[in-house]
């Protein structure tokens, strides 16, 4: 209880300004709200475990709308809902009128009425997953100025063509609890790393929400990828800039073992070049069969000459005993593929650091909801935290 009390003290000291609004990109939100989002995260994840009811809905929805596949960022919304009192529907397009034409303002208003957020992952288009996640948010304004809806939505972006703030988040919450808080950050050596895979097409939001939130918090980001795997430019100008205001640093290199060279903590993930996205893009709207098959043949090819960039038991060696993570699924040699991102021995000797960083996920979501929809969220949690209401089991 007294942990509890510390950090509601601390979260009362932060200048909010998460009530009502979105959450979209992590570069659009201030150093106060990125600080406010961990501590929530921390006090529900706490309280959970010591089993208090969060139920802050009495009714309401939370709808999620995948337009690609997800394991982790699914279930996280949904436990997140459910642990706030919201009902989770998922909204398929393929059953809705969207065929017949029926726009984005329409639908995001219709499946809005007792909707208290609307969660949405859409990252396979590069340029097109932000802006539909934007459309949505000003649809859904719209209707709630018009006074067509009760209450507005909170959008929340569980991935897109530029960021994965879920998971971003997610990422720095266990990074600031290995190293006992997020101060502990300044100076260390962070490094997000292209790795070998056997198959194409991997977001490149994972990448750039790392970049782009670390580069936040003194630390020395190092980005790590072979020549012509490069990220959005507009996400590395945005990381070297942050870097220089937050006192640390940020550098590219086309060298892994370079890059892993005592390093704190390693994040070797595959991805696509944003050039390579572009081209999908343009074949998956023609349904271009045939152009898609002969794309992803030449970019296996590409990945097959980067074997190397493995993150093998030699390359942890190079590192300051790095925290190893990774937002899973991961491309282990030897058990789902034959050459993979990382070898079994490091992802074995890792498993507990990857499953405690995908723990933080339902909580992080949560608190962006927590956060968007309370205006006094100390009081709110004190008033939790008095009343003693306990989870029946």
């Amino acid at each position: 209880m007294e942990i509890l009390l510390e950090k509601l003290k601390r979260l009362e000291k932060l200048n909010l300004q998460m009530f009502g609004k979105d959450f979209l990109l992590t570069w659009e939100k201030s150093i106060d709200d990125l600080k406010a989002t961990l501590l929530v995260t921390e006090i529900l994840k706490e309280m959970h475990k010591n089993n208090y009811s969060l139920k802050i809905f009495e009714s309401g929805l939370g709808i999620s709308i995948f337009r690609d596949q997800s394991t982790r960022t699914r279930f996280s919304f949904a436990s997140a809902c459910n642990f706030l009192g919201l009902s989770v529907q998922d909204f398929d397009e393929k059953k809705s009128q969207i065929a017949h034409g029926e726009t984005v303002r329409e639908t995001a208003n219709m499946i809005s009425f007792l909707a208290e957020v609307i969660g949405i992952r859409d990252d396979i288009f590069i340029g097109e997953g932000d802006k539909y996640q934007r459309n949505v948010a000003q649809a859904v304004q719209f209707g709630f100025e018009n006074k067509i809806l009760h209450q507005r939505p909170t959008v929340i972006n569980l991935q897109s063509d530029i960021d994965h703030p879920t998971q971003s988040m997610s990422d720095l919450a266990k990074i600031a609890d290995h190293f006992g808080g997020l101060s502990n950050l300044q100076g260390k050596k962070i490094v997000m790393s292209w790795a070998y895979s056997p198959s194409y097409g991997k977001p490149l939001s994972v990448a750039q929400g790392m970049i782009g939130l670390l580069s936040r918090f003194g630390a020395e980001v190092v980005l790590a990828h072979p020549d012509g795997y490069e990220l959005l430019p507009e996400v590395i100008e945005l990381a070297k800039n942050q870097a220089k205001e937050s006192g640390g640093s940020f550098q590219i290199t086309n060298d892994m073992k370079e890059a892993f060279t005592d390093a704190d903590v390693v994040c070797p993930k595959s991805w696509a070049s944003f050039k390579v996205m572009e081209q999908r893009r343009d074949l998956l709207h023609k349904n271009d069969e045939k152009g898609l098959n002969e794309l992803e043949q030449i970019c296996l090819q590409e990945n097959a000459q980067h074997l190397d960039w493995e993150c093998t038991e030699e390359m942890m060696n190079l590192t300051n005993n790095a925290l190893y993570m990774h937002p899973l699924p991961a491309d282990i040699s030897g058990v789902n593929c034959d050459r993979g991102e990382v070898s079994q021995t490091v992802f074995d000797k890792n498993i507990l650091h990857t499953y405690s960083q995908a723990s933080f996920k339902p909580f992080v979501i949560a608190a962006m909801i927590f956060l968007s929809k309370i205006d006094n969220p100390v009081a709110k949690l004190e008033e939790l935290l008095r009343n003693k209401i306990y989870r029946k089991k």
